[in-house]
């Protein structure tokens, strides 16, 4: 018997997948569960709709944010701080204050995309890294200097 998954099995597949299983186990277990639906004509033409119209809509998602990579690498962004010997920053330069710098150049952006993995607390060149999802990650360059 040829089943489509509605939900991922682990050792069966994943969401979609068309699979084939002994009767008595899709029949008795998978079908009326609803972790599976027969897989009759009608069954994979829906699901190749719904997979035609899933990757258009990835790619338009990876369309628009790779729009907003080439916005984002466009920009620096420079921060005046106070600091104390060595070049150590009073306090940070966090994601939150980079996500309002982004906002004041007409960049809305959440601040949980940027990936810093402490805040930044020395003067110089940082190169920070946003990941927008659908595999596009951009870079941003941050100056801190002395206020």
């Amino acid at each position: 018997m040829k089943v489509i998954l509605q939900k991922n099995m682990k050792h069966l597949g994943k969401i979609g997948d068309i699979v084939k299983v002994k009767d008595g186990y899709g029949r008795n277990f998978l079908l009326p569960r609803g972790v599976a639906i027969l897989a009759d004509e009608k069954n994979q033409r829906v699901l190749n709709h719904q997979k035609r119209i899933a990757r258009s809509l990835a790619a338009k998602e990876t369309a628009i944010s790779e729009e907003l990579a080439a916005k984002i690498k466009e920009n620096a962004l420079s921060f005046k701080m106070e600091s104390g010997d060595g070049g150590k920053l009073f306090g940070s330069v966090t994601t939150r204050d980079i996500a309002d710098a982004l906002a004041d150049k007409g960049i809305s952006l959440d601040r949980r995309k940027i990936v810093l993995e402490a805040p930044l607390k020395e003067i110089g060149r940082h190169e920070v890294p946003v990941s927008l999802g659908h595999d596009v990650v951009a870079k941003i360059i941050v100056f801190i200097a002395i206020a």
